[in-house]
């Protein structure tokens, strides 16, 4: 079976990409750049996932554009449910990618992430798969979390504090003085 993956980041591809090999999948990775704020940590985490990929043999997808812009505009007065619109665009793009390619299924490496809304992300990959004729794999990756990380920290990988937004990058480092 042919898999595209969606990938945020190096050290939550690890897992994912180690269960889905294991069940004699054909992996192909899907980066996507529009929700990660600064440029410099979408480059480090895609600089990050490629090194890791090129270890594993496995090719990437990665997008040339970077529109931060559009990804804000679409969240902006709606940042309390911003996570619903980020899973949205970011499992559309790689439903197309699939489509496009001809892969059997997509998946996404945000399954990985223990922070990360299950149900939510289920729900908008089986919706936008329906929509573009390519079937969601879902896989409950979270039981591999402590295994990932373990990886990553041996591999001596770039590991990020923060989902990748903005707004995650606010939550995650500014606390206001009391």
């Amino acid at each position: 079976m042919k898999v595209l993956l969606h990938t945020c980041c190096g050290p939550c591809t690890i897992y994912p990409l180690k269960v889905l090999q294991g069940e004699n999948m054909e992996v192909m990775g899907f980066f996507y750049r529009h929700n990660i704020h600064p440029f410099s940590e979408c480059l480090r985490r895609e600089n990050t996932l490629m090194e890791f990929a090129a270890t594993k043999g496995v090719r990437v997808i990665c997008q040339q554009t970077y529109e931060l812009e559009r990804f804000l505009q679409s969240v902006v007065f709606r940042e309390k449910d911003r996570c619903r619109f980020c899973y949205y665009d970011r499992l559309s793009a790689a439903a197309k990618v699939a489509k496009k390619g001809k892969f059997d299924v997509f998946s996404s490496t945000l399954l990985y992430s223990r922070f990360q809304n299950h149900d939510l992300i289920r729900q908008t990959g089986e919706a936008v798969g329906k929509e573009q004729g390519v079937s969601f794999l879902y896989r409950d990756f979270r039981e591999g979390w402590k295994e990932g990380i373990e990886e990553s920290k041996r591999l001596n990988m770039y590991r990020q504090e923060y989902c990748g937004c903005i707004y995650s990058e606010k939550d995650r480092f500014y606390k206001e003085s009391r």
